[in-house]
């Protein structure tokens, strides 16, 4: 997930555009970076746990409703080209400020319950290949970690972003190389990716294929975030289409060849019980690749996605303050570095919190939901907003998509998806701390006739 761009005088910039120089072939990278990381990393054994070897199923439908949710966003981000998302058109689309407050709020809340997933995914396996250390203390020190580079004040270049990137993208063409071999040389159990196991049948089924889809689909966000680019891209209107598409395509397209993969080289109940699924892969793989190699790139992917979801969070906190829909005291800057210090702090307590009380599984379960409630959103305004024309041509998706987005998300939101309580729990609890913030702020405001 990215930042919204701020100035260093706590602004949101708007007196000075940003200069548009993302090409098309950059933003299909940028749209490919923002998806990958944690989540194919770390939940694809989770996911398996749920619907046994027919590992795939639950990634191709989440691939669908993806696509469905990315045209809702292509066609909003060509009609109002800004540095904005969500909220932008929740707001446009309601004009109820209390709902903006809310998306704006959920997402921020995804960020954070992502990043702190990605911190229970790094202290897990992959880091004992390299050091056999506690797993909640190193969890709870990489937060700090990234709080004190979110502090100290973070640069992201494009270029260190591609790079991190291809480590990503490197990490997944292993796995599926390694699979490739597998077949080429007889080993693997194709049966496997035919096992539906869901510890039940009729509705069971039902429930637990939705439940792994809702789970699987935490890999698939980040593609919302690439709106944020739309005033730097040279040519928003014809570029954005082409590069959210062609970057869910690709990440689809790769995370649906990982579960097969990993269903056909490694057991469903073996992939379960690791915090490191695609390290058994490349263990069960047949090929001579270090495991120590594997495990520093899922590491570096890890840490890559955890970072940009801090920033991205006290970023948010800081804007909301900006815009006094937060209390003025949480857009508060540390003087020198010019970084959000109030928003950091609260936004590094609460991911702390969310590293004390959930666990991988859970965690990601928690970010989905949340954004399959924005995505909800989003898709019910982009039909709304049919209302308001733009004097400039604009991608246009077919009425249809949007309607099976919104119920598709809802759907994979509901209880149907057998989720965990605690997950919706740990949701109500994170939007209630964001409703207090309100209206506290609400209250300040009309104390002072403002």
């Amino acid at each position: 997930m990215r930042p919204p761009s701020t100035d260093t005088a706590g602004h949101t910039g708007e007196s000075a555009p940003l200069r548009r120089a993302i090409g098309p072939g950059l933003l299909v990278l940028l749209v490919v970076g923002d998806i990958l990381g944690t989540g194919v990393y770390a939940v694809t054994g989770k996911v398996a746990g749920k619907v046994g070897g027919a590992l795939w199923l639950p990634f191709v439908i989440g691939f669908g409703i993806a696509v469905l949710t990315a045209a809702s966003y292509v066609e909003l981000v060509g009609k109002y080209p800004k540095a904005a998302g969500a909220a932008l058109y929740t707001q446009k689309a309601f004009r109820v400020p209390f709902l903006t407050f809310l998306v704006a709020f959920m997402v921020m809340c995804s960020g954070l319950a992502s990043a702190s997933a990605a911190a229970r995914a790094f202290s897990g396996d992959y880091l004992r290949t390299l050091a056999d250390l506690p797993p909640t203390p190193v969890a709870v020190l990489f937060v700090l970690a990234l709080a004190a580079v979110n502090l100290r004040g973070v640069a992201e270049s494009v270029k260190a972003n591609v790079v991190l990137t291809l480590v990503e993208v490197s990490g997944l063409l292993i796995i599926i190389g390694l699979g490739g071999y597998a077949v080429l040389t007889g080993g693997g159990e194709p049966a496997r990716l035919a096992e539906l196991d869901t510890g039940g049948s009729g509705l069971a089924v039902l429930t637990g294929v939705l439940g792994a889809t809702g789970l699987a689909f935490f890999a698939f966000v980040g593609f919302e975030d690439s709106v944020n680019m739309a005033e730097e891209a040279e040519h928003p209107g014809r570029d954005f289409p082409r590069a959210i598409f062609l970057g869910v395509g690709i990440t689809g397209t790769v995370y649906v060849l990982v579960a097969l993969v990993s269903s056909l080289l490694v057991d469903h109940r073996r992939l379960q019980g690791s915090s490191a699924p695609l390290l058994e892969v490349v263990h069960a793989g047949g090929a001579t690749f270090p495991p120590t190699v594997f495990a520093l790139m899922a590491l570096c992917a890890v840490t890559n996605s955890a970072l940009i979801n801090m920033i991205m969070a006290s970023r948010l906190c800081y804007g909301m303050a900006g815009e006094r829909i937060l209390p003025r005291a949480v857009g508060r800057v540390l003087p020198g570095r010019r970084t959000p210090v109030v928003g950091i702090a609260l936004t590094t307590l609460l991911a702390l919190g969310l590293v004390l009380t959930g666990e991988i599984e859970g965690l990601g379960d928690t970010t989905a939901f949340l954004l399959l409630c924005v995505f909800a959103v989003v898709n019910v305004a982009v039909l709304v907003l049919r209302r308001d024309r733009v004097p400039h041509r604009h991608f246009r998706t077919p009425t249809v998509f949007p309607v099976l987005g919104a119920a598709g998300a809802l759907l994979l939101a509901s209880p149907l998806a057998d989720r965990s309580a605690e997950v919706y729990v740990r949701a109500a609890v994170l939007v209630a701390v964001g409703v207090v913030l309100w209206g506290v702020n609400r209250l300040v405001l009309r104390a002072r006739g403002e």
